[in-house]
């Protein structure tokens, strides 16, 4: 039952009126490589990073990395959901739409998450349209693979970031850092694929490693009262790996062939 209404709504389906029938994303490894400033200074590139398509079956928070800010414009532009148009062009169209006017743009990868079913790595290259979209997208649709990363990732909510919040106050932009984030991205494509689930874990913890070097109040900060860092450790130490869903906190994403308390379980969209 939904709260607040009289409406049963069943666990395959989404309750398009609560929810809206825009889909929602995870972000894995490698996020920040679709930016320029990081992706321009990558000795090897292209830098890859790895989305994830989610139907609508629930509401996640906003402020929390779901791309949920980027899922609102698409709601605007497309109230009835996603146009039969192929997903690089829907892709560039949102992206034009949210980030009009802008100084500094949201990364494309927001958009792509949100339009490219199935388990996509997207290559950034700042060679390519001044990196601000992808060079090549590969797509892994394999509903075997869907169910099993449905399995085994696990979702803990901690904190939404602070309003007002940014993590880029300090930058540390060290060439071979950025290789380890955009390789941390193949990494995570290639595990999921190949259904390996520590593989998967270690790419993930190296991907958190890679966002504390790179750009350290990703999870420290002035304005973030929450003991991140702290948590974050406390699940890696027990489960093959662990990520943020973003900056500034938001989700907990562990990777578990187990039960982990307190979580919960997303499906991947397909269609």
């Amino acid at each position: 039952m939904i709260p607040g209404t009289d409406r049963l709504v069943k666990a395959d389906s989404a309750p398009v009126d609560v929810v809206g029938p825009i889909p929602y994303r995870m972000a894995l490894t490698g996020g920040w490589i679709d930016q320029p400033f990081l992706s321009s200074l990558n000795p090897a590139p292209p830098g890859c990073m790895v989305v994830v398509g989610l139907e609508p079956i629930f509401r996640f928070m906003d402020r929390c990395g779901m791309a949920t800010s980027t899922r609102e414009v698409a709601h605007k532009l497309w109230p009835g959901g996603l146009p039969p148009r192929a997903p690089e062009q829907l892709m560039r169209e949102l992206y034009r739409a949210e980030n009009a006017g802008k100084a500094e743009p949201s990364g494309s990868q927001d958009m792509a998450g949100l339009l490219y079913p199935g388990v996509s790595r997207l290559d950034y290259d700042a060679a390519y349209e001044g990196g601000f979209f992808p060079a090549h997208i590969e797509s892994n649709r394999d509903a075997a693979v869907a169910s099993w990363l449905e399995k085994v990732i696990h979702l803990l909510p901690v904190a939404q970031r602070p309003i007002g919040y940014s993590p880029l106050g300090e930058k540390n932009l060290d060439p071979d850092w950025i290789q380890r984030l955009s390789q941390s991205g193949k990494d995570c494509f290639n595990a999921i694929a190949a259904r390996n689930l520590q593989a998967l874990g270690a790419s993930m913890n190296a991907c958190m490693q890679c966002w504390e070097t790179l750009l350290p109040q990703v999870l420290r900060h002035p304005a973030i009262t929450t003991d991140l860092a702290g948590i974050l450790s406390y699940y890696q130490a027990r489960y093959p790996g662990a990520m943020y869903s973003g900056c500034g906190g938001g989700y907990l994403y562990i990777v578990s062939e187990d039960p982990v308390p307190g979580t919960f379980q997303v499906k991947v969209r397909l269609r």
